[in-house]
């Protein structure tokens, strides 16, 4: 019922704090990463290469990329919106690139203000140059599950970009569920349709949660055979087009889940915990996972 083996990618010094007000200072990002890489995480989104004006939060990412000690073994991937950005990313030494295109054609125009169609036709250069350059590229489908603009998404729409993906021959793809509305149903209902598509071994899945469904949802997945999921340490992340939304699936709650079930991550627990209670305190705020609050509230009952 449950596969043996689950991969883990950490998001949270991408996703997790491209939309926190807080600015991380570098040195603290690269003190983060470098303990995140001795937890036997094998893939780490270490930032976004868009412009600085956009994404603030991130606007260190070339220095931290150069400043990072790397682990053998561990992918550490950046976001890339355009070839532009690809080349920032390879000037500091990224070892794979992350490209996106959002299944909601409203999405898509208000995060990159480019059509869908614009957006594969950049895809495939990205492809293309990192092709040339040596490196992987894995791709996201971003509001898989609902549109904080059109609602719900046309299950056809997901399939149609999923499927020029694999023709650009992109070997990873991420589903995600942007803005925590996805349930188990419909996990289970994209899942089928993509195995008309493709082998359910290039799909990893991406969920928030926004109505508390994340681990649900990766239940449903597991069952389906999914053995590749992106999380956050603390819960860090959220979408700027739902206000109030919880963020990503929690990666210390993940890892409990998992680990509970007799499933092998690699993963070390109380590294990932260090890693989130530093963050946590970076930020000077309570995160939203419930590992952190329950060894919280032990402490101070004990």
């Amino acid at each position: 019922m449950w596969p043996k083996k689950v991969f883990i990618r950490e998001v949270g010094p991408r996703d997790g704090l491209q939309n926190e007000g807080t600015f991380v200072e570098t040195d603290d990002k690269v003190e983060w990463i470098n303990l995140l890489s001795t937890s036997g995480i094998t893939a780490i989104e270490v930032s976004s290469f868009v412009h600085p004006k956009w994404i603030p939060a991130l606007r260190d990412a070339a220095d931290v990329f150069r400043r990072i000690r790397r682990v053998p073994g561990v992918t550490y991937s950046a976001l890339v919106p355009n070839v532009r950005g690809l080349e920032r990313g390879l000037e500091a030494g990224i070892d794979e690139a992350v490209l996106f295109v959002s299944a909601s054609e409203s999405h898509n125009l208000n995060n990159v203000n480019k059509s869908i169609r614009e957006s594969l036709m950049e895809a495939e250069q990205v492809v293309n140059r990192c092709a040339a350059a040596g490196i992987s590229v894995r791709a996201y489908v971003s509001t898989v599950f609902g549109c904080p603009f059109e609602g719900s998404v046309s299950v056809s729409q997901t399939m149609y970009i999923v499927q020029r993906f694999v023709d650009m021959g992109i070997q990873d793809i991420s589903l995600a569920d942007t803005i925590g509305v996805a349930n188990p149903g419909q996990v289970e209902h994209v899942l089928e349709e993509v195995e008309k598509i493709t082998a359910i071994d290039r799909i990893a899945l991406h969920f928030h949660d926004t109505r508390g469904l994340g681990l649900a949802n990766v239940a449903v997945s597991l069952k389906a055979g999914v053995t590749r999921f992106e999380s956050s340490l603390g819960g860090l992340g959220g979408c700027p087009y739902a206000p109030g939304a919880l963020g990503n699936i929690c990666t210390e709650d993940l890892l409990y889940m998992l680990h509970g079930i007799g499933i092998n991550t690699g993963v070390d627990m109380d590294v990932m915990i260090r890693a989130a209670r530093m963050i946590q305190d970076k930020l000077g705020k309570s995160l939203p996972s419930c590992t952190l609050q329950v060894l919280s509230n032990l402490q101070r009952i004990s």
